[in-house]
């Protein structure tokens, strides 16, 4: 298996298709309000932004989007107006992580963790 997209729900679609725009991703679905999606540029994940006026199913992802110059990556989008709310740090867990908020509040996590992402020294043989 491989992961294919991941879909944030939202009342807000154009601030965030914005937001993830900033971020570097390609819009290459355009179905607003109602539904976006954007190709990661590397790889062949995508995310998909959909409206929803259902508060249970808002404000509650956490996305990950690893990156080789991790430190070069968000002094960019520092520069691009990308507000931090944890730059680059190394933690316990052998990543290299920065943190920020999307417009709706969901967790975005830029990261560096190379070989240690899925194979970390406490990894199960």
């Amino acid at each position: 298996m491989n992961l294919n997209q991941v879909t944030i729900t939202t009342e807000n679609t154009r601030p965030l298709v914005s937001f993830y725009k900033k971020l570097g991703l390609k819009l290459i679905v355009d179905a607003l309000p109602r539904y976006a999606r954007l190709e990661c540029p590397d790889g062949e994940a995508t995310l998909s932004i959909h409206y929803t006026d259902d508060v249970l199913l808002k404000n509650n992802t956490t996305l990950y989007f690893e990156d080789d110059n991790l430190d070069i990556l968000v002094k960019e989008l520092q520069l691009k107006g990308i507000t931090f709310i944890q730059l680059p740090k190394d933690e316990s867990w052998l990543w290299r992580e920065a943190k920020v908020q999307d417009p709706d509040g969901n967790i975005v996590i830029l990261f560096k963790a190379g070989e240690n992402r899925k194979n970390p020294p406490w990894r199960i043989k």
